[in-house]
C-alpha cells in the first residue's frame, strides 16, 4: 500500500454513540465509510454513510466501492430491540455475510465488538474471568444464544482465515454519556429494581475508554479474543447508590415472581434475561488486553457515577 494512501475503514452501527465516538477519533487519519442497518446518519459530507442490510446484494457494492483496508464491526443488535429471528439474521447471519466480504476483497483487520454477557452467570463462576472460560449464556437463556454465536462464528474465521487478523473485544458494562443500553438506562433512572438478598459485584467502563480501546485495537497488530475490563468493580446497589437511585426492592424467589412483578410495573429497563447478572458477579479479566495494547482507562468509577448522579435522563 503506498505510504500516502490513508487506511480505508467501514464501520458498522454507525447510528450507536460507541461508533461515532470511534469515527470521530479515527476520521482525521483515515478515511471512514459508515453503516448502519437500523437507519442512515450523517457524520459530515467527508463520510459516505449508508442504511443498509447486510444479508442484501448491495452491501457487496459497498466492497467493490472503496477497498477497504480494515472493519470495526460494532453493528449488533441488542436483545432488547428485536425479535430473536431478526436479531439471529442480523447478529449471526449479518456478521457471516460480512466476514465472508471482507476475506474476498482482502482486508486485512477486523475488530468484531461481543459483550461480557456471553459467558454467563452463574453462581460457580470462577472470581475472575479469563478470554478461556466457557461460553455458558446460551444454555442460560435463548434471548443471548445470538451473541454466543456470533462469537463461535468470529472464532471460526479467526483461525480459517488467518488474514483477516481478526480482534473480538468483550467489554464489561459500557456506560456514559448517549449509551442506552439496559445497565446505562437503570444507573439512569431516579429508582432502580434491585433483587432482594443480591448486590454481584459488576464492572463499568466508560463510552470514551471503550472508544479508546477500539482504536487501540485498530492501530495494534494483536488478534484474538480479549476482555476489555478496568481493574476495579463495585457492588450493584452500591453503584445506584453512588448515581442517586432509590432501590426498589423485588423478591427473588421463586423465579417466577419477579419476572412477573417486573412485568406488572412496567421496568422493562430491568430485563428478564439479563436477571440473573443481577444475582451473581461476572467480573472479567482484562489483563490482557492492557498488556497487549497498552491500554489504562482514564475515566474513574467516581467519574462515570458523578455523571449518572448529575444526568438523571442523560441522552
Amino acid at each position: 500500500m503506498p505510504a500516502s494512501k490513508r487506511p480505508q475503514i467501514l464501520v458498522t452501527g454507525a447510528a450507536g454513540t460507541l461508533a461515532q465516538e470511534v469515527i470521530s477519533q479515527l476520521r482525521e487519519s483515515c478515511d471512514i465509510v459508515a453503516v448502519d442497518f437500523r437507519e442512515q446518519v450523517w457524520l459530515g459530507d467527508d463520510i459516505p454513510s449508508y442504511c443498509i442490510d447486510f444479508n442484501k446484494r448491495v452491501f457487496e457494492d459497498l466492497f467493490r466501492r472503496f477497498h477497504f483496508d480494515g472493519v470495526i464491526h460494532l453493528g449488533r443488535i441488542m436483545s432488547s430491540q428485536e425479535t430473536r429471528l431478526r436479531r439471529y439474521n442480523a447478529n449471526v447471519l449479518g456478521t457471516q455475510k460480512l466476514l465472508d466480504l471482507s476475506h474476498k476483497y482482502g482486508v486485512s483487520r477486523v475488530i468484531i465488538l461481543s459483550t461480557y454477557h456471553v459467558y454467563g452467570a452463574v453462581p460457580f463462576n470462577p472470581a475472575l474471568i479469563d478470554e478461556e472460560a466457557p461460553l455458558k449464556a446460551a444454555g442460560l437463556t435463548m434471548d443471548l444464544v445470538d451473541s454466543v454465536e456470533l462469537e463461535n462464528l468470529a472464532n471460526i474465521y479467526l483461525w480459517r482465515y488467518p488474514d483477516l487478523n481478526i480482534a473480538i473485544l468483550r467489554p464489561c458494562n459500557i456506560v456514559g454519556p448517549g449509551v442506552r443500553n439496559a445497565i446505562s438506562t437503570l444507573l439512569s433512572g431516579e429508582r432502580a429494581p434491585v433483587l432482594a438478598g443480591f448486590s454481584p459485584m459488576m464492572q463499568f467502563i466508560h463510552i470514551d475508554d471503550m472508544a479508546d480501546a477500539l482504536v487501540l485495537t485498530w492501530r495494534g497488530e494483536k488478534r484474538g479474543i480479549y476482555n476489555v475490563a478496568p481493574h476495579d468493580w463495585v457492588a450493584y446497589q452500591r453503584a445506584l447508590e453512588l448515581c442517586g437511585c432509590r432501590q426498589l426492592p423485588i423478591p427473588s424467589i421463586p423465579p417466577v415472581l419477579p419476572r412477573t412483578l417486573l412485568r406488572i410495573l412496567h421496568l422493562r429497563r430491568f430485563p428478564p434475561y439479563l436477571m440473573d447478572f443481577f444475582k451473581y458477579p461476572v467480573i472479567i479479566d482484562g489483563r490482557l488486553f492492557a498488556k497487549d495494547f497498552d491500554f489504562r482507562p482514564k475515566r474513574s468509577l467516581d467519574d462515570i457515577f458523578h455523571y449518572y448522579r448529575e444526568n438523571k435522563h442523560p441522552v
